[in-house]
């Protein structure tokens, strides 16, 4: 759908010759006076308002003044025979887009007007991206209503107003990220960058640079000036995850920042300052570093302002059903599936597992079962043997390997182990019942009990 356009212009000739030359191109509108622009925005919505300065009764400035308080509002280009620098300055504070002199060159409207929806699309864009941001981070995209989970939210609430360091303190795959998200996104600077950096998949020696950037050859290999991170997040938020795993090189440097609020590119001693709200993580004990010496001691109190401490999901297990439902749900409308069903069986091993990789094995989890699982349930027995406790048989190793757990009542373990031990021999009856240590002729009762099992 080609684009509106409307030209505000009380000369006849230049309206009509304006209209005709973007025609073929856009949706053209005309009006006169600024009396009858109103009426059209009233009506229409447009895209571009291209309006003269001077005509009879009220200016194009009025115009400009209607078009912006409009909910949607159009981009707004200025024009004028009467072009000076006080006009300009006057035009865009009010709002304009960018100001054009009469006579019109045809070539240069066009380029103006292409630029201009170039402008609004990426600011539509912007708006579309906040939008999910919030919607993402402000506590709608964390899922869980623990105690654990929810003291975490209530102080992410108390922080992010505040302009205070955070240190966010949890093993890996609790969610770090998406909670210094949550800060940024609940602060002032939600509509500012936020800049994450993961300081332990950096070398020593970028590192350094990839945080505060350099000058031209302030290396070998240094070619170009860098700006670095911390520029990059001027007025945002910094996060740096795995702050334990920086070296002692950029720790002072790191130290001098947050004395300071300004540092220096690799190169130069030139000072720059920047308005930046600073967030880390570690997955590691720093006093017990700073203890140890691998860590500054004086680093550890700037950074220690505020604390927060994220919970393992080992410890959220009335969190696990919700979880396990929200990424199952997710992935099934990611891969165009029907959602699976979890059944009770297969919930109570997953809730007795201790998940060691926390909400990232979790999400894998789920990602793994929506693509590969066929069926419309997730059962017990469909689950990997390493999220159930084992049965040691010392006799045979195999044996041992098949999964049988103590949340399960002696029928269900039997079940599982009878589903196993098909699977593990590809069907082979003869081999199932060696492995379960049962005759055949057992087996073939238990199949004809549990007709489901059979592979």
């Amino acid at each position: 759908m080609p684009a509106t356009i409307l030209i505000v212009d009380d000369e006849k000739n230049t309206r009509e010759g304006l209209g005709l030359a973007l025609e073929e191109d856009y949706e053209v509108y005309m009006a006169s006076s600024a009396e009858e622009a109103f009426n059209l925005m009233e009506a229409e919505t447009f895209d571009v308002v291209l309006t003269d300065l001077r005509m009879a009764g009220k200016s194009g400035l009025t115009v400009i003044d209607k078009a912006i308080k409009l909910p949607n509002h159009p981009i707004c280009i200025m024009m004028t025979a009467y072009g000076n620098v006080e006009t300009a300055v006057e035009a865009m504070r009010r709002g304009a887009f960018d100001f054009l002199t009469k006579p019109v060159s045809l070539e240069k409207l066009d380029l103006l007007i292409k630029r201009a929806l170039k402008s609004r699309t990426i600011e539509e864009e912007n708006v579309v991206l906040h939008t999910r941001l919030d919607k993402k981070y402000k506590f709608g995209g964390i899922v869980g209503n623990s105690p654990g989970l929810t003291d975490v939210l209530d102080k992410v609430r108390l922080v992010a107003p505040s302009k205070a360091t955070v240190l966010l303190e949890g093993e890996t795959g609790t969610g770090k990220e998406l909670i210094a998200q949550a800060i940024h996104q609940n602060s002032e600077r939600s509509r500012q960058a936020f800049v994450p950096v993961h300081c332990a998949a950096l070398a020593a020696n970028l590192l350094e640079s990839e945080l505060f950037g350099h000058e031209k050859g302030a290396y070998t290999g240094a070619t170009e000036r860098r700006i670095g991170r911390f520029e990059a997040a001027d007025g945002g938020t910094l996060f740096l995850d795995e702050i334990g795993e920086i070296d002692a090189s950029t720790q002072v440097k790191l130290l001098r920042f947050l004395e300071t609020r300004s540092f220096e590119r690799l190169g130069s001693s030139k000072p720059i300052k920047v308005d930046v709200r600073l967030v880390f993580a570690t997955n590691r004990n720093l006093t017990e570093m700073a203890q140890r010496g691998e860590f500054r001691e004086d680093l550890l109190y700037r950074l220690n302002v505020i604390t927060i401490n994220l919970p393992p999901l080992r410890d959220r297990t009335e969190d696990l059903p919700v979880l396990l439902n929200h990424y199952i749900t997710h992935f099934s409308e990611e891969n165009g599936l029907e959602p699976i069903r979890i059944t009770d069986g297969a919930l109570k091993i997953l809730n007795a597992y201790h998940w060691p990789g926390n909400i990232r094995e979790l999400r894998n989890f789920c990602e793994n079962t929506v693509v590969l699982k066929r069926g419309s349930e997730l059962t017990e027995y469909d689950l990997d043997p390493k999220y159930s406790a084992t049965t040691p048989d010392h006799s045979n190793s195999e044996t041992a390997a098949l999964p049988s757990s103590p949340t399960l009542s002696r029928e269900d373990n039997e079940k599982r182990l009878l589903r196993s031990a098909l699977i593990k021999s590809n069907g082979n009856r003869t081999r199932a019942a060696e492995l379960m240590g049962i005759s055949r002729r057992t087996l073939h009762r238990k199949l004809a009990q549990w007709p489901e099992l059979d592979v």
